[in-house]
């Protein structure tokens, strides 16, 4: 029985449990394009797939992250004047970010709202494209970059969905923003689209990488949502891609201290850089990971 045992230990050490590509990272500017993956999703936006996401974000991921951490969420009144389709354009630092900006999300804009993920984490084995897609109407983006990148989306834009995305492609590894892709924004400009712009303060001090679970104590976090940022004619996309950033920062600061104060101080270009401070790692990881100040006593259960 312990030779069968031991057996089945090492078959399993060897085993492939994921499609995750084994080239190394430092060999990747050389590697050949990947073949096409096709991840279908549709299903995730059938009626039942609604119903069953709709009830598990408002009756499960809600109660938990509005019990194991303290949010605030501000800037809601933006999307009043606003119609589908439209891009929410956010930093990411932590897993949390995805069902506390959903669950923020007034339910009538959470159910025409779907995710861009990862197809090389998130589309890989698969219970996890299962999960994900049911729960967070997920959908696959490749991380490498070009029109085919972007397929999925262009399905759901023309279908009249609001899109979720992360330009960093990965939660940040020090709590400040990371490199910045230009997808949301080519597809801003091809479409026209208009862009919101959201700041996630303190997710990444109440649930950092390697963390299943948020921090206890309740740590506050923070959920703003700014005004709608509108391609220019004749605009680029890298140009609308730099106004995202800074408004971006803009509102970040705005967050952490008055509308006012951050106003001035982007007229005087002093608005914080979401980049953080040009420091060793260990110091940038000390400061995001300090909790936020906490604002009021704020209610366990939100009241909306």
């Amino acid at each position: 029985m312990a030779s069968i045992l031991d057996d089945v230990r090492q078959m399993a050490k060897g085993w492939r449990w994921t499609h995750r590509p084994l080239t190394p990272r430092s060999a990747e500017p050389w590697a050949g394009d990947p073949e096409p993956r096709e991840f279908p999703t549709g299903w995730a936006r059938t009626p039942a797939a609604k119903a069953t996401r709709e009830a598990v974000l408002r009756y499960v991921f809600r109660p938990i992250v509005w019990s194991e951490s303290q949010p605030t969420v501000e800037g809601l009144d933006n999307l009043e004047q606003l119609a589908p389709p439209v891009l929410f354009v956010a930093n990411h630092a932590s897993h949390m970010d995805t069902p506390l900006l959903l669950c923020s999300l007034p339910r009538s804009w959470r159910e025409r709202t779907a995710v861009a993920a990862a197809a090389d984490y998130f589309f890989d084995v698969w219970w996890r494209p299962a999960t994900t897609a049911l729960v967070f109407n997920t959908f696959p983006i490749e991380r490498t970059g070009g029109k085919r990148a972007t397929t999925t989306a262009r399905k759901l834009i023309g279908d009249g969905w609001n899109l979720v995305v992360y330009p960093e492609g990965t939660r940040s590894k020090d709590g400040w923003l990371g490199r910045w892709r230009h997808g949301a924004a080519r597809l801003a400009v091809e479409y026209g689209l208009p862009v919101v712009p959201v700041a996630l303060r303190g997710t990444f001090a109440t649930m950092p990488r390697g963390r299943s679970w948020p921090a206890k104590g309740r740590l506050p976090v923070s959920v703003r949502f700014g005004a709608p940022i509108r391609p220019e004619p004749g605009e680029d996309f890298p140009t609308l891609s730099r106004r995202m950033q800074q408004e971006l920062a803009r509102l970040s600061d705005e967050d952490a201290s008055t509308w006012w104060e951050s106003l001035r101080r982007e007229a005087d270009d002093r608005t914080p850089a979401l980049t953080g401070p040009d420091a060793p790692r260990w110091r940038r990881m000390w400061e995001s990971s300090r909790p936020l100040p906490r604002r009021t006593n704020g209610r366990v259960w939100p009241s909306s």
